[in-house]
């Protein structure tokens, strides 16, 4: 039987690179984005072996039409990466109500709707959930109070779910990237964030998007059967060394 995932924010980055594992391990993909054309183009490179959904995982009604649409697909559902998200950055001060409920609606209603909506169907296949966290749900920084406040909710709500869906066999677990070398991050890093951020990751450098997505489909596989409830923040070390100064690592 060929398993199934449905991953969202799946046009471009990580999501991309995961559906990409995914197809290479003998998955069918149910790629879920709002940008309809991108995920269009992004589909049609790929082959019979996926679906294109445009849906806002912050709406209800879309998503059960797109868990609906991911599990005829499929003929069942064995995985879902809930990855969409958005990031909005200012001062606490700048943060308007508009703001955080932008952040907030993808960022945590969108996993919470996702998760319900495909409960029944990943319980029948004992299925997984991956949540995509951040480090910034992990540890403080500024600039990040809508941000990182909804990825720390997302890995509180990862604890929930594997808690109450273990009993239907369904594992959930939760991956927060470090600092990523997507093509939107090294548009917007400056050499100066680029130089600040090596030296404060003890590997000494940005993650890859696919090695972020070797850990997310390990989690969905029968390789991690025993694994539930945990968070993985794949970050090169960022996490462990808090708040350190790298100067005193030497």
């Amino acid at each position: 039987m060929t398993k199934c995932a449905l991953v969202t924010g799946a046009a471009r980055g990580i999501g991309l690179a995961t559906v990409r594992l995914f197809l290479e391990e003998g998955w069918r993909v149910a790629m879920v984005d709002r940008d309809g054309t991108e995920l269009a183009a992004a589909a049609a490179a790929l082959g019979p072996q996926v679906c294109a959904l445009e849906a806002d995982v912050s709406e209800p009604g879309q998503v059960a039409a797109m868990v609906e649409a991911a599990v005829a697909f499929g003929g069942g559902l064995d995985a879902l990466v809930n990855n969409a998200g958005v990031a909005e950055f200012g001062p606490i001060a700048d943060c308007d109500f508009a703001m955080w409920r932008r952040v907030m609606a993808t960022n945590l209603d969108g996993v919470f709707l996702c998760s319900q909506a495909a409960a029944p169907a990943l319980a029948a296949r004992k299925g997984a959930i991956v949540n995509i966290g951040s480090i910034s749900g992990l540890r403080a920084s500024t600039l990040r109070v809508a941000y990182g406040t909804s990825k720390a909710a997302v890995i509180q709500l990862t604890k929930q779910q594997a808690a109450e869906l273990g009993e239907q066999g369904v594992r959930a677990n939760c991956v927060c990237p470090g600092p990523v070398r997507t093509k939107l991050a090294m548009a917007v890093h400056s050499q100066e964030i680029i130089d600040a951020y090596h030296d404060a990751i003890p590997l000494n450098r940005y993650g890859s998007e696919r090695e972020i997505a070797e850990a997310i489909v390990f989690l969905c596989s029968e390789k991690a059967s025993y694994i539930t409830g945990q968070v993985l923040a794949v970050d090169g070390g960022f996490e462990s060394t808090g708040v350190g100064l790298p100067a005193l690592r030497k």
